[in-house]
């Protein structure tokens, strides 16, 4: 794929002439200059720029041999920016995107940046570039904009498959998501990474710690440990990699108690941090962790020696000096413990270990006003992770102070004026912070005393008529004091001039991305409590998974850059860059990850690229925006700024708060400022309606509905894209579940409210509504992106649906193969058959005009059933199908249809099969309309359970001896509390009482499969009773089509549940609708967001660190108000069907003991159509993998079903006319390289095949392993899977599963049936 729209050299050729450009120019504006300067390039050098693009950089050693290149660029540079200066701006987009690509291969990332924005303000077709997508990709990852960095990669991937620094980015994407905590996102693009061939700037063996470490930071021990041992036996591992392997094996042996008994593990834990050591002996950090390891085992003075070569090897740092005070204080020496204490605190105000251990000091010399200050200190850090404690120990000082100071003849005062030498006053404080410097040239200020062999294990009450001075506060909250001595305390990429240690291209990166660091020990130094701190800088440490989602820094980058920011005067211990203890919080692995491997792909070799990166991001202002939230370092056109070359990102529009711009200024590197402080002062925020990167062209216009032939399709046309009118929320006058009241409540709606309710809904089932139109004719007006002007009654396509077709609608299958033939090698073709690429899709921009507040609580559209007429009466179907209702709930289904429930009881269920597989999710009983993080302190969107195994049996106990407990439990509160009224509801029962924990574990057993029809077949034939269109099978279910299993969708699955088991917030796979009944005895509780708000439901995932498809959550009501999302909230009862339309976002919580019954089913519909492809390409995008086969199930419905709708059968057709270019494209092209293509054709009911790498589905030609092949186990490849493992191929196979001519017939002879009589009525 070419850089850029328009080559350098094509546009240098142009400019030396310059015919053509100078009537670009603005009027009255010479050119001669212009030509000038541009023209001083040479046609060598113009020849030698249009190879240079983002894609080299990393691989252009500018510092090293490639001077000539630089000057190069240097002097390219400077002609454009005075071609554009005097042209006033008026060039050629691309001459801005060749701008951004010099400048980031510079490696001035603030020019790049502009220039990048520029090109994307004015290219509408941006995204097609995928050298430019990368490039801004690396430039917000320079800037630790996350958020924004990984759109961009993956935008790039989407684009460009086979895209030449895809195992770059794929490294990128993993070490993002390490940092935000999406483990299993981070492991598959590692392993992406790892399979591909390419060249990258990091070894394999780095990439492989990286995993190794990803195991360790989930827990996962025994992998971690297996990983690590065996990156020891790679052949030639690089020192660094094999030092930190060490190191990480060290610390886990000290930490981790799965690992074997103290002795043996402090034993194992000594020999790896010596040969760390031996490897890398001036790894502080390793130094730092041998004498933990001394530490704990009583060897006093070899700790006493590992700490002071840590402080020598790598600068002060607060852990050490924190410890260094333990030891002093285990030694009975209190006046040096109180020194290190302070120096800790000076170097990281916020250490809250530091805090405690000297407010455990003060105890012990009786001064508990002064304890009290030190452990509130430590309650004030957001890494104290014991605040409970700490909050009881202070209230039982306040209350004992009194005695304490009676029991004692001197007064704080008189003890300072007494033992004056051990008094640090606010004066001396001051003094000392510029000393730290010193301190660490002299090493500790007295080791070990001559005693101290004989180590006192209890400090408290031995020197009574010692007093120790208050400690101030060392600096106001928030504010780190410098150190001037050393403006990078601690970290690799220091101020002046870098130590060799860093300056090898693979340690600096090493010593940011790869390092150490772990596991919080309580208690580990005698009797001394010692709170690790967590480390600010690295991505390695165990993250506790509840409090990055508790943490404001999603919102804004204040945290990732107080992580910077606290980088300056807390340390980065040792070469390794990192902190050694544990982690709750995420901002030290932004520095890791963002600055680490920046300096490892451009030059860290040199000092002034290192003090860039680590210094200038250092002063990164904490005003600054990034990854989490929507503020910050953006580029979307909402936003674009006024001026032409603004080097600054704008602040986003998408976010809630208003940011200062000159915040924002602050916020950059220092260069920044140099070079836009004219530019920032005033941001537009203009109106720009053009899309943008995050608003997207069209938000819901996915690759396979839609090819973009003309540049500018869609780019005015989306204003009503996925708006639901206000009526979609308010029309349900005749077909409410219960009074708004109830559905506000949660509690039990009253039967008279649902009785009134439902008997208005019978009615509107025989007058429907005439605003709601029937199987999908409705879409129009609300989620379709593929609306035309004309009115809906019109059946003609419009432009926008097919914008390349110009006089047929759909060429024949031999045109296609025609025109297939004739490409160029690039696969590139002006043909208005073979269409262009797409869009990358995007989340939908949340329905205009938002909601007013008293319409957030919508009425739940429900049908009483009171026959089995009413069951099987048509307008039921349309009306659970029209995508005005994402829920319906048909109320007295079994009854209706006389089910026999007891089927499914847990009784006959343990009869059937007791041994019978159950996956059981251990979850935390929580209120319904919350959920808080494990310790109760804050409502969090994360919603973790641990998954482990059982049986029917088993779980069958387990939910009767709940209930058996709940019914003692409650009997017992009914003696205690006779005042008491008993409340029914579950939820309203536990708010009162579980508010805020402590929380009771709960078992949910889900995903029980029912699929077996001879285990399971009295059940499975008693759901034929359901009306056609809910069942599991009908010729009317797209999934029926699917020509084999997908377990769960079609196919049955159970859910045993007790009081509080949760279904977390989630869409169905591929948007499909679901059907869920209620088997009873007890009540589930729903809450129901519309489709068009997914966008926003995602927005919030982003913003609270949870992956949005893949992740756990359990929104939090009071920000989906807030945002004026609507929320439909109602009681599932036994016998109760529940209908979720396509694309419906819901979480579900079990109010009693019950069982649910669930399933997808896919009405032929547009409407579900377009919503499963929406999401087949949304999960390409986010490479997550698709469970249902969309383009395999489009060729099945195209052979099986006659399709009258002109909608369903445009956009299956245009599926069709894809993949068979795609095949027939990609068989030219193998054919050409001499590659034999195998038959091997389909066996009856086989599944369509998945990537066995990177899990896309591969329809018709797949690449398998020639091992597999032999082996006859066919081990699946895409084409750029197997070309990244083998570029030649040489290893793989090609077997074709359908004939060319078979797939051209399907195609031709799948027409537009006539529309049936009945489908108006």
């Amino acid at each position: 794929m070419k850089s850029c729209g328009v080559s350098l050299a094509a546009a240098a050729a142009s400019a030396a002439p310059f015919g053509d450009e100078e009537k670009k120019m603005a009027a009255g504006k010479a050119s001669g200059q212009s030509e000038e300067d541009f023209a001083s390039l040479t046609a060598e050098e113009r020849e030698a720029l249009s190879g240079l693009d983002s894609r080299l950089f990393g691989f252009l050693r500018l510092h090293e041999d490639g001077a000539r290149t630089k000057a190069l660029l240097l002097k390219a540079v400077r002609c454009y920016e005075s071609l554009i200066l005097k042209a006033e701006g008026k060039v050629e987009s691309d001459f801005f995107c060749q701008l951004g690509h010099f400048n980031l291969l510079l490696e001035d990332y603030p020019k790049a940046l502009s220039a990048y924005q520029r090109y994307y303000s004015l290219q509408s077709d941006y995204w097609k570039n995928a050298a430019f997508l990368y490039g801004l990709g690396l430039v917000y990852f320079h800037y630790n904009a996350f958020q924004w960095a990984i759109k961009a990669f993956q935008e790039a991937l989407y684009v460009d498959p086979s895209f030449c620094r895809a195992k770059e980015i794929h490294l990128r994407l993993g070490l993002m998501f390490k940092v935000n905590t999406d483990y299993e996102s981070s492991l598959k693009h590692f392993q992406l990474a790892l399979i591909d061939c390419n060249p990258c700037t990091l070894s394999n063996a780095e990439i492989q710690f990286h995993i190794a470490h990803l195991y360790e930071i989930q827990r996962k021990y025994h992998s971690a440990k297996e990983a690590y041992e065996q990156l020891l036996q790679i052949e030639n591992l690089p020192a660094q990699v094999k030092a930190t392997v060490l190191q990480q094996l060290g610390w886990m042996h000290h930490t981790v108690d799965q690992l074997g008994d103290k002795a043996t593990k402090e034993s194992y834990a000594i020999q790896y941090l010596q040969k760390s050591l031996e490897a890398d002996p001036n790894s502080g950090q390793s130094w730092y962790f041998l004498g933990r390891c001394y530490s704990s085992i009583g060897k006093v003075q070899d700790a006493f020696i590992s700490y002071r070569q840590s402080i020598d090897k790598s600068e002060a740092s607060a852990d050490t000096w924190c410890s260094i005070g333990v030891l002093y204080q285990q030694q009975n020496q209190p006046m040096d413990a109180l020194q290190a204490y302070i120096c800790a605190v000076q170097l990281d105000h916020g250490h809250a270990a530091a805090w405690m251990d000297l407010g455990t000091l003060y105890e012990s010399c009786n001064q508990p006003q002064d304890a009290i200050k030190c452990y509130l200190n430590a309650t004030r850090s957001k890494n104290c992770s014991n605040t409970s404690a700490l909050a009881a120990r202070i209230k039982y000082l306040q209350n004992t102070s009194d005695v304490w100071s009676s029991g004692h003849t001197v007064s704080h005062p008189p003890v300072q004026q007494q033992i004056h030498s051990w008094c640090l006053t606010p004066q001396k404080l001051q003094m000392r912070q510029t000393g730290v410097a010193q301190v660490r040239s002299t090493g500790i200020p007295n080791g070990p005393t001559a005693d101290s062999s004989l180590p006192t294990n209890s400090v408290s009450g031995q020197q009574p008529q010692v007093a120790l001075t208050r400690v101030p506060n060392v600096a106001q909250r928030g504010i780190r004091p410098a150190c001037p001595g050393q403006p990078m305390a601690n970290g690799p990429f220091p101020a002046g001039p870098i130590p060799c240690s860093t300056a090898r291209t693979l340690g600096s990166t090493d010593t940011i991305l790869i390092g150490n660091n772990h596991i919080t020990e309580s208690g580990s130094n005698g009797n001394v409590p010692y709170l690790q701190r967590n480390a600010l800088s690295l991505p390695h440490n165990r993250t506790n998974l509840t409090s990055s989602a508790e943490e404001p820094w999603k919102n804004q980058l204040s945290n990732s850059t107080q992580g910077l920011h606290k980088g300056q005067s807390s340390h980065l211990a040792g070469p390794n860059g990192e902190r050694p203890l544990s982690s709750t919080g995420p901002s030290q692995h932004l520095q890791a990850a963002g600055t680490g491997i920046q300096n490892q792909n451009g030059h860290p070799a040199t000092p002034s690229n290192s003090v860039t990166q680590g210094a200038a991001l250092n002063h990164l202002s904490s005003h600054t925006a990034t990854s989490g939230g929507q503020q910050g370092i953006t580029l979307t056109k909402e936003s674009k700024p006024s001026g032409n070359t603004s080097a600054v990102p704008e602040t986003s529009r998408h976010s809630g708060e208003t940011p200062n711009s000159t915040a924002g200024v602050e916020g950059l590197p220092n260069h920044v400022h140099q070079v836009t402080a004219d530019a920032v002062s005033s941001p537009s925020h203009g109106d720009s309606k053009s899309p943008g990167l995050l608003s997207s062209d069209n938000p819901q216009l996915s690759a396979l509905l839609m090819g973009k032939a003309n540049n500018n399709v869609g780019t005015g046309t989306c204003d009503k894209v996925n708006n639901i009118h206000p009526a979609v929320h308010t029309k349900t006058e005749n077909s409410v579940a219960s009074s708004p009241s109830s559905a506000i409540s949660t509690a039990t709606p009253s039967p008279k409210s649902t009785e009134q309710t439902t008997t208005n809904s019978v009615t509107s089932l025989n007058s429907p509504h005439s605003g709601h139109t029937v199987n999908g004719e409705g879409l129009e007006d609300s989620q379709s992106p593929m609306k035309a002007d004309p009115p809906p009654t019109s059946h003609k396509p419009s432009p926008q649906i097919i914008p390349s077709m110009s006089v047929s609608i759909y060429p024949s299958s031999a045109e296609v193969l025609k025109a297939c033939r004739n490409l160029g090698k690039n696969g590139l073709s002006n043909s208005s058959i073979l269409l262009d690429k797409c869009p990358p899709p995007r989340p939908p921009p949340p329905p205009y005009p938002p909601l007013p507040k008293d319409k957030l609580n919508p009425p739940t559209p429900s049908i009483y059933l009171e026959n089995k007429r009413d069951a099987f009466f048509p307008p039921l179907h349309q009306f659970c199908t029209n995508p005005n209702n994402p829920v319906t709930v048909i109320r007295g289904l079994a009854g209706a249809l006389k089910l026999d429930l007891g089927l499914f009881s847990t009784k006959t269920l343990v009869e059937a099969n007791n041994e019978h597989v159950v996956e059981v999710r251990t979850q935390l009983l929580q209120p319904a309309d919350e959920n808080w993080d494990p310790t109760g302190t804050k409502k969090i969107w994360r919603c973790e359970s641990s998954r482990s195994h059982t049986t029917i049996a088993k779980y069958a106990q387990y939910q009767a001896s709940s209930f058996q407990e709940s019914l003692r439990e409650e009997n017992e509160k009914k003696s205690h509390h006779k005042d008491h009224s008993d409340n029914e509801s579950t939820s309203s029962d536990n708010s009162g009482r579980r508010r805020r924990g402590p929380f009771k574990t709960i078992k949910f057993g889900t995903n029980i499969d029912l699929s077996d029809d001879k285990k399971w077949k009295l059940q499975l034939h008693e759901l034929t009773k359901l009306p056609a269109f809910v069942r599991v099978v009908s010729a009317g279910n797209l999934l029926s089509h699917v020509g084999h299993t997908i377990l769960g969708m079609n196919t049955v699955q159970l859910y045993m549940k007790v009081p509080g088991s949760r279904t977390p917030g989630h869409q169905e796979n591929n948007n499909f609708c679901s059907v869920n009944i209620n088997i009873g005895p007890g009540d589930c509780e729903w809450f129901v967001v519309p489709e068009s708000y997914w966008g926003v439901m995602n927005d919030f995932c982003e913003k609270n660190n949870m992956n949005f498809l893949m992740g756990s959550w359990w929104p939090n009501l009071e920000d989906l108000y807030e945002a004026n999302v609507p929320v439909y909230r109602f009681i599932q009862r036994p016998g109760d069907l529940v209908w979720i339309n396509a694309g419906t976002v819901h979480w579900v919580q079990a109010i009693g003991w019950c069982n649910n019954i669930a399933w997808n089913v896919g009405p032929l519909t547009a409407c579900q159509y377009k919503l499963a492809v929406e999401r087949y390409e949304w999960n390409k995008l986010q490479s997550v993998k698709s469970i249902v086969p969309m383009v395999h199930l489009s060729w099945n419905m195209a052979r099986n079903i006659k399709v009258s709708d002109p909608k369903l059968f445009e956009m299956i057709k245009y599926c069709l006319l894809r993949t068979l270019k795609q095949c027939q494209t990609l068989r030219e092209a193998l054919i050409a390289a001499g590659k034999e293509i195998v038959w091997h054709g389909r066996a009856k009911d086989e599944p369509a095949h998945y990537c066995s790498i990177c899990e896309v589905e591969v329809f018709d030609l797949l690449f398998v392993t020639s091992e597999s092949n032999s082996r006859k186990t066919y081990v699946v490849h895409c084409q750029d899977c197997a070309r990244k493992i083998s570029t030649n191929l040489e290893n793989f196979v090609v077997l074709e599963q359908y004939k060319m001519e078979d797939l051209m017939q399907v195609y031709d002879q799948f027409t537009l049936a006539p529309p049936l009589p009945s489908s108006s009525s």
